[in-house]
């Protein structure tokens, strides 16, 4: 088994899988899990078993952050960034959208880079941000929720169909009561992340306010159309419907519904 992170399996060949990347696609967690959880998550899977690939779960992070050495605040303060992302044509055009440089890192690079100046900031849930002492390296960090990072577990399909079933089906309970327990402790992780950040005093935190986040979302909606067809309409307009019907806090223009906090 393994949990790829879900950017991985557009560079598979499963283009579908972009749509986690997308900006602001999900105002909300309850939004995220409906999708997860019902017929989208259910056809993305089935997406993979061509590729010998049979989806189990989905396990959580977090949104991502923002953070550099400078203040980002405004999509123009993004301008002649080096910005590291992971392989992802969308995570590539987002940062475009933004006037930054995207620039394409393996994760346990970023640390060294962003000491030695190669890049000038990146994005991540905070508990990624904490734990690799990313805080020691920028000044800077933006509470966006921009962003997603999740993952899927996988396992290769042939095997598992081999399987004796008293074995699959308690590997199937198995995995129900991890993903529960794992989806339990995500935002924890980056609650807690986000005090021992603070607690440290080298980074400064902003927490972008509603109006903020509809000017950094009308920059980077564009986005959303530009991989529209790539990805497929029916998914993204089925998450607009999703997170239409949520509306808890707040939900973005072009999900059908203006903000009502």
């Amino acid at each position: 088994m393994l949990a790829p992170s879900l950017s991985k399996f557009g560079s598979l060949g499963v283009r579908e899988f972009e749509v986690f990347d997308l900006p602001y696609i999900f105002p909300n967690k309850e939004t995220l899990y409906r999708t997860m959880d019902g017929e989208i998550g259910k056809k993305l899977f089935a997406k993979l078993e061509s590729k010998g690939i049979l989806g189990l779960a989905y396990w959580d992070n977090g949104f991502k952050q923002m953070s550099a050495n400078r203040p980002l605040r405004t999509p123009e303060d993004f301008k002649g960034l080096k910005m590291r992302i992971q392989s992802s044509k969308v995570l590539e055009a987002q940062m475009r959208a933004l006037g930054a440089n995207p620039q394409v890192m393996a994760f346990s690079e970023v640390y060294t880079a962003l000491q030695q100046g190669v890049v000038d900031g990146t994005k991540n849930p905070v508990s990624n941000f904490y734990t690799q002492k990313m805080h020691e390296v920028q000044k800077h960090l933006t509470i966006s929720d921009h962003g997603y990072l999740g993952y899927a577990v996988i396992v290769n399909k042939r095997f598992w169909e081999v399987l004796p079933k008293d074995i699959r089906a308690t590997l199937e309970q198995a995995m129900k009561e991890a993903t529960a327990y794992e989806l339990e402790i995500a935002q924890k992780e980056n609650d807690d992340a986000l005090a021992k950040v603070r607690a440290a005093g080298t980074t400064e935190v902003y927490v972008l306010p509603l109006e903020g986040r509809l000017t950094w979302h009308k920059v980077l909606l564009p986005v959303h159309e530009q991989f529209m067809d790539v990805i497929g309409r029916d998914i993204v307009q089925g998450i607009y419907a999703i997170a239409a019907q949520v509306e808890k806090e707040w939900v973005f223009p072009g999900c059908g519904h203006t903000p009502t906090a």
